[in-house]
């Protein structure tokens, strides 16, 4: 499938963690950038390879200055993520396509969300969840769950914090798979057992996956027993 592709230029990059860096874009020349919160954009990358192209979801929330994030971790056996920390600075312009998928919101949200994440797969759940907030969508409750390693992994976490304070219905838990009671009073463990405990009563609802293979494989088997159909689990794969 060929795609097309425009210009845009670097125009702010923020230090994450230590191994992710958050890069913002802005789309160049007289197009109107325009997505949908869950979609992704691809790189055109220099690198040498059969394939150059790099699929990065965004994680911003749709606006109408052209400007979009990209949350990348760094994967030292690649060869795109060692060539952007490497060659990548404010004003580097790169060749990046329109925006593309189908991992959105449904149009009514008439019951409840539960967002499930691992890693950078959070960006696109992020734009999804700063889309209804900053347009007043009506919904009903909102969970995140984020599966990570140690505290020092927990991408947007301040975000996420604030947005929990200001909105009740929204509820943050992260689960954290190398921490101990000690160094961690929340959920240790996996994604899994959170979702498992909220939705026990099998009740409507929507799930989006995203991250980990592993983890969007065994939540998606674990959602069908319970008698979650297709059009209720939505997934998007970052590995």
């Amino acid at each position: 499938m060929s795609y097309q592709f425009h210009d845009a230029e670097v125009i702010k990059i923020e230090d994450e963690t230590s191994t992710v860096k958050r890069f913002y874009f802005k789309m160049l020349g007289e197009m109107k950038f325009e997505f949908k919160a869950g979609q992704f954009v691809m790189l055109d990358l220099p690198v040498d390879s059969k394939f150059t192209n790099r699929s990065y979801s965004i994680a911003s929330a749709p606006g109408n200055d052209n400007v979009f994030e990209l949350c990348i971790v760094i994967n030292e056996d690649g060869l795109g993520t060692p060539w952007i920390w490497r060659n990548v600075t404010v004003g580097t312009k790169l060749r990046c396509t329109t925006a593309l998928g189908k991992f959105i919101l449904p149009e009514t949200i008439d019951v409840d969300l539960c967002f499930i994440g691992t890693g950078t797969g959070v960006a696109p759940l992020r734009s999804m969840i700063l889309e209804i907030f900053n347009k007043n969508i009506p919904h009903k409750n909102i969970y995140l769950i984020f599966g990570n390693r140690w505290i020092k992994d927990i991408l947007y976490r301040s975000d996420f914090d604030s947005l929990q304070s200001l909105h009740p219905e929204f509820k943050f838990i992260p689960a954290l798979s190398r921490e101990t009671p000690e160094t961690w009073n929340g959920v240790i463990g996996y994604v899994h057992q959170v979702y498992e405990e909220i939705f026990a009563d099998n009740r409507n609802a929507y799930f989006y996956l995203c991250g980990w293979s592993n983890m969007v494989k065994e939540a998606r088997d674990v959602l069908k027993a319970r008698g979650y159909t297709k059009n209720q689990v939505k997934f998007e794969l970052y590995d």
